[in-house]
């Protein structure tokens, strides 16, 4: 088999072929033949801050979907040739906020990664079974369009609410895809730049603002009135807080991008606002079993984000290009 791995944050991925065909699955485990594997950008803050403390030999690579090909002792509702889509939260299984579908808020929880590869191995709770029409290229997209999902959910997003969505990467875009279901009267997104612009369009925006046009009047104008909601998508310091500028009063900012430096904000200014500020990280089993049933009913739609396909082999200089900067909204590793 084929896997590629991290090395140290100064050096790039690295593809291997370790001395086995078929990782064998231990007791409640399932060995899983990767089919495809989304690059997700918090792949990229893994390989390159020391603070995630990332282990050498270590397979990244988490939004990905396959077909099972063995089943360990003791898995009863996973059988060999089903596609499924991975959760990459693994958990005690026996806690309360296990048993509620919440694996993030396990206390025992830990991150798995490993679709960089031909083959996983993972636990059969994590798996979430596709429907045989299911392209496995769609199952790779239920992880972020999961993410977007939460962070609606957690905004409290209501029918005819006002929204602004600040990033138009793929979590950007699939919270205004999510958005839009929820019934938002009239959304926008913005970016660094309009390279995203029909993207955004086509996923649910009504608008796309320019980045010099991220003020208070022109989003007011955009949306018909301050937004009841901002989500902050980008992920950059000082965006939460601008976000708090633009809502109404007693609206809520949303923070779904990864921050990892420190942020500040105008506590008072919140506070004259009664503003809610919400993280939202990860999502509930619920939320990504209802993310499979959108994607089986409107997958080409979310898969206009895709705006790269590369085999395995290509991965190392590929996830190069993206950490200099390479325009790409969602690029896909195919494996053969």
């Amino acid at each position: 088999m084929r896997a590629v791995r991290f090395v140290d944050h100064h050096s790039p991925l690295e593809l291997f072929q370790p001395d086995i065909d078929i990782p064998l699955p231990g007791p409640g485990e399932v060995a899983i033949r990767v089919r495809h594997c989304g690059i997700c950008g918090s792949d990229l803050h893994l390989a390159t801050e020391p603070q995630f403390k990332v282990q050498p030999g270590s397979v990244l690579g988490h939004e990905y979907s396959g077909e099972i090909v063995a089943c360990g002792e003791s898995v009863e509702s996973l059988r060999a040739g089903m596609k499924v889509a991975v959760i990459p939260v693994a958990s005690c299984g026996r806690c309360g906020a296990c048993l509620a579908g919440r694996p993030a808020d396990c206390a025992q929880k830990r991150l798995v990664s490993g679709g960089f590869a031909d083959y996983a191995v993972v636990s059969a709770a994590q798996c979430v079974p596709l429907p045989d029409h299911f392209p496995t290229e769609h199952g790779a997209l239920v992880e972020p369009l999961s993410v977007g999902l939460h962070g609606v959910a957690k905004a409290g997003l209501e029918p005819g609410a006002r929204v602004i969505v600040i990033g138009a990467g793929p979590i950007g875009l699939v919270t205004a895809y999510w958005a839009r279901r929820f019934g938002a009267a009239r959304i926008a997104v913005t970016a660094s730049s309009s390279r995203k612009a029909d993207l955004a369009l086509q996923l649910g925006a009504d608008a796309f603002l320019a980045p010099d046009r991220l003020d208070a009047t022109s989003v007011a104008d955009a949306l018909g009135g301050p937004p009841d909601v901002v989500f902050e998508c980008a992920g950059k310091a000082g965006l939460i807080d601008k976000g708090i500028q633009l809502i109404r009063r007693g609206g809520t900012v949303v923070g779904l991008g990864l921050i990892t430096e420190p942020d500040t904000l105008d506590s008072l200014g919140a506070m004259r606002k009664e503003a809610r500020i919400q993280m939202a990280g990860y999502f509930t089993v619920g939320e990504f079993r209802a993310s499979v049933a959108a994607l089986a009913q409107d997958g080409a739609t979310v898969a206009r984000m895709i705006t790269g396909r590369i085999p395995l082999d290509a991965l190392p200089e590929t996830f190069e290009e993206l950490k200099r900067g390479k325009n790409h909204c969602k690029v896909m590793v195919e494996m053969a």
